[in-house]
């Protein structure tokens, strides 16, 4: 993910070393600097940041209205192909991706494999959340005209590590019972399972660049 400028590939004597970005992609909407005062090397310092939407869809056994809470903060180094304008990005990036869920099941719910009523159950909750500090690996493409104004392209991949499950359910007349919790903890574990497929997370982003 990186977006700000190198661009042509072949850097000249009139070329700033600075540069800030406007990028959009799948970790959100965000903003970049980059300094590039090494010959075929540059870094970028940026953050993204956006909350996605996703009512109804099932995970585990149950259906939820969930929210992807999209916060990235990153350093990047950028290593420029000779007379091209593609890169090679390797990083780190300050991960807070979250999926916040609450439950919108239309009746009565499989947790664990067993089935309870919504009165015992009442609400069910769940957050996920990654490591705190994940590396980062992608190709990008730097265009630009005229040494200032130009379009970033990035693709690669985020290494958020193993999902962190949390679910709890309040309110229900069986808050407390030892065999509901027992179905709970089951739920959980199958739920972090599914939430293994976003250990890797694409990145693609696209970027307007300037340089001062």
């Amino acid at each position: 993910m990186a977006l700000v400028i190198m661009s042509t590939g072949v850097a000249n004597a009139d070329d700033s070393q600075w540069g800030v970005g406007l990028k959009a992609g799948t970790l959100g909407l965000g903003l970049e600097a980059r300094w590039s005062g090494l010959p075929y090397i540059d870094f970028r310092l940026g953050g993204n940041a956006y909350t996605l939407e996703d009512n109804g869809s099932r995970h585990a056994n149950v259906h939820y209205d969930a929210d992807l809470d999209l916060e990235t903060y990153y350093l990047t180094a950028n290593f420029n192909f000779p007379l091209s304008p593609f890169r090679l990005t390797v990083g780190a990036m300050s991960n807070g991706n979250e999926f916040n869920m609450v439950d919108a099941e239309p009746g009565d719910f499989n947790i664990g494999g067993n089935f309870y009523t919504a009165s015992e159950v009442g609400t069910l909750r769940s957050r996920t959340s990654f490591e705190n500090m994940s590396p980062y690996v992608g190709l990008g493409f730097d265009f630009e005209l005229f040494g200032k104004a130009g379009l970033n392209f990035d693709v690669g991949v985020l290494m958020q590590g193993d999902p962190v499950v949390e679910l709890n359910a309040t309110g229900g007349s069986l808050n407390g019972d030892m065999g509901f919790a027992a179905s709970l903890e089951a739920e959980r574990q199958e739920l972090e399972d599914d939430m293994s497929d976003y250990k890797a997370y694409p990145v693609v982003s696209l970027a307007f660049v300037y340089n001062f």
